[in-house]
């Protein structure tokens, strides 16, 4: 495990271990003085990131796309974004044209994700970010086609033309399939805003041992059903 978390640490944050979202390394980005002056929600669906940017980023240009057959494309009701759809292969948008990329729990449904990393670098500016969420360990979902672990994800990334900037972990792995194993009850919802069980766990015991933050994200992340990251173009 020793080469994995060498592989990883720099892109593993020794500011806090909390568990973590798009939505919160975003917001974090943003409160550093990151203020893209537009934005593109790769895999769009329905269009519910509309809200998050008027409220963090107003004066940011959205768009979202998303593949034509996609089932929230067709029951779409919003009409206060700027949408586009494609056939889930080549993005019809120009090189360097968005300095940021958005992106919650979309990679695990794309046919061909390295693909669309390859397109996400080619239309992200030099200094843009693609931040986005993605599975590890997630019971299957809405046509979900693949998990990514965390050393493949890099591997995948990089080989697109991205850099691994920040990884976090989001709700752990075995809340996540019990949750799925269950039939999804509302009562577990929260976990996926608040610490879940099995984080919280990895916490105390690494608190206990007096270990440092960066070490208890990547226990997290080693175990997580989801994780956070932001990318930047090589």
């Amino acid at each position: 495990m020793q080469e994995l978390y060498d592989f990883l640490k720099a892109a593993i944050p020794e500011d806090d271990c909390r568990q973590a979202s798009a939505e919160s390394v975003l917001e974090a980005r943003v409160a550093r003085g990151f203020l893209p002056s537009e934005v593109l929600d790769f895999g769009c669906g329905d269009g519910r990131s509309i809200d998050l940017f008027k409220r963090l980023l107003p004066k940011t240009r959205w768009t979202g796309i998303d593949i034509a057959a996609s089932p929230e494309v067709a029951s779409r009701r919003r009409t206060d974004g700027h949408f586009m759809t494609y056939d889930g292969y080549e993005l019809p948008l120009p090189n360097a044209s968005y300095a940021l990329v958005f992106s919650k729990q979309v990679l695990e449904h794309v046919r061909k994700p390295e693909l669309a990393l390859r397109e996400i670098a080619r239309v992200l500016k030099k200094e843009g970010l693609f931040i986005g969420q993605t599975s590890q360990f997630e019971p299957y979902h809405s046509y979900s086609m693949w998990n990514f672990t965390i050393y493949g994800f890099k591997r995948i990334a990089e080989d697109a033309g991205l850099n691994l900037v920040e990884f976090r972990p989001g709700i752990d792995g075995f809340t996540l399939m019990q949750r799925s194993y269950q039939g999804r009850p509302a009562s577990m919802s929260h976990y996926f805003t608040e610490e879940s069980p099995v984080n919280r766990e990895i916490e105390a015991k690494a608190r206990q041992e007096k270990r440092h933050e960066k070490i208890i994200n990547y226990r997290k992340l080693v175990y997580c059903g989801q994780f956070a990251f932001a990318l930047a173009p090589q």
